[in-house]
């Protein structure tokens, strides 16, 4: 079953990439905003809940810009929100979030689980970035955050991660771009590399389903086939956008 939610402002929301700290609009309605969203997630049945800790994700939000060297960023305060807030209702043990630049993006879905916005415990965290300059660079912002090890980023390419990850993978994060020919429809190849160690129930993370999307052509008609997903939500909160596939 495919769907979609559609904020009625996300083509005039705007962010300015290189200051993701400054607020964009009120905190209640970025709140309501992510709060439909989510309440779409579960009519699809894709959550079980719209339910998460609104201070911890400010705790996290505040570690975040004290600690993290960030160049520059898609991810708006809306997906962060969102993306911490499906990660906080989930509570995957094992999540894997492929493309994660400098960290933001990963940390974004970790930080459920990791550093001052924590609300469960999981077991293994892994933020996979192909550029060796930038892997170093997410992995030192991490470690600012969380000390103990379980969010880690790896220098490396996705589709061998996912492929050599033993699994269970709980929850999938897409953001990574291939070689010329491909671009984003790379998300296709990490996710069917992954797809066996998926449980049903797992959830795909897709950024870029807007701004992107021809590109994801075939990874969106993938996911939203219900042969192979049960539930696909394409979340449009801002100008980038966020496919939400269930097995």
């Amino acid at each position: 079953m495919f769907t979609e939610y559609r904020a009625g402002d996300w083509d005039s929301y705007r962010m300015d990439y290189h200051n993701p700290h400054q607020a964009v609009e009120p905190l209640g309605q970025e709140i309501a905003v992510v709060s439909k969203a989510l309440e779409a997630l579960v009519a699809a049945g894709i959550l079980p809940h719209a339910d998460y800790d609104h201070d911890k994700l400010l705790e996290h939000r505040q570690a975040v810009a004290e600690r993290f060297e960030i160049p520059w960023t898609a991810i708006t305060p809306r997906m962060q929100r969102l993306l911490y807030a499906i990660n906080a209702i989930k509570q995957p043990q094992v999540m894997i979030a492929a493309g994660v630049f400098c960290g933001n993006t990963f940390i974004s879905n970790a930080g459920a689980a990791v550093g001052p916005g924590a609300c469960y415990e999981a077991k293994d965290l892994v933020g996979v970035e192909i550029k060796p300059e930038e892997a170093e660079r997410a992995e030192r912002n991490v470690r600012r955050l969380d000390p103990t090890g379980i969010a880690r980023v790896l220098a490396a390419d996705a589709v061998d991660v996912v492929r050599e990850h033993p699994g269970p993978i709980e929850v999938l994060y897409l953001d990574a771009d291939g070689d010329a020919a491909r671009g984003k429809g790379i998300y296709l190849d990490i996710l069917q590399t992954a797809w066996d160690k998926m449980p049903a129930g797992s959830i795909v993370l897709a950024h870029n389903s807007v701004n992107c999307a021809e590109r994801l052509q075939h990874y969106l008609a993938w996911v939203r086939n219900p042969a192979n997903c049960r539930a696909s939500v394409n979340v449009i909160i801002d100008g980038e956008g966020l496919e939400v596939s269930a097995k």
